[in-house]
């Protein structure tokens, strides 16, 4: 038996100590909410924190982690939505919603260090997670959003900043300028 302490319940597995911690969460324990993308810690699909750091489970023997903390994205905000999966809704991130989980552990992660972050900053933090579906920009919109929120400020949509257009927004904010243009018109 293994103990391991997820979402502040302690659980006791009875698992070999080489097992994933993947999937420990999803089939021992139920907590689906985490991810199996690659399986070789490329995709980031599968991130939760443990001791507060975003760790990929795929390549994390449970073994590793007896005496750590571990948090899933069912357990990121016990009393309502992080500032973040707030965000994520603001800015209508998810679009198929399979790497959300991972995305949304990063960027918490992220902002519980860096609480006003660069675009560089952002780009660090998020570059091993992969959207399949390129939401890139409402990412990094709704990683900004939840940093002001969590600063106490008001989120710079709030201050009149504009939101991406439509076109820009379902391509990720990736769309070249003269390619916009000529779909909105």
């Amino acid at each position: 038996m293994i103990a391991i302490k997820v979402n502040g319940k302690r659980h006791e597995v009875d698992v070999t100590p080489s097992t994933p911690l993947l999937w420990v969460l999803r089939d021992t324990l139920g907590m689906t909410g985490t991810k199996y993308g690659c399986g070789i810690s490329q995709c980031g699909a599968c991130t939760v924190h443990i001791d507060g750091v975003a760790t990929r489970t795929c390549v994390t023997p449970v073994s590793t982690v007896e005496g750590s903390e571990i948090t899933t994205i069912e357990g990121l905000s016990p009393n309502g939505l992080h500032p973040v999966q707030e965000a994520w809704l603001e800015e209508d991130v998810v679009q198929c919603g399979y790497c959300q989980s991972g995305q949304i552990m990063a960027a918490a992660d992220l902002l519980s260090h860096i609480p006003d972050p660069s675009d560089d900053d952002i780009n660090a933090a998020m570059s091993g997670n992969i959207c399949r579906c390129g939401t890139y920009g409402r990412i990094r919109c709704a990683i900004k959003r939840a940093a002001a929120t969590m600063r106490g400020e008001p989120s710079a949509r709030a201050q009149g900043e504009p939101q991406a257009s439509p076109v820009a927004r379902s391509h990720g904010g990736g769309v070249p300028a003269a390619l916009e243009k000529e779909v909105s018109q």
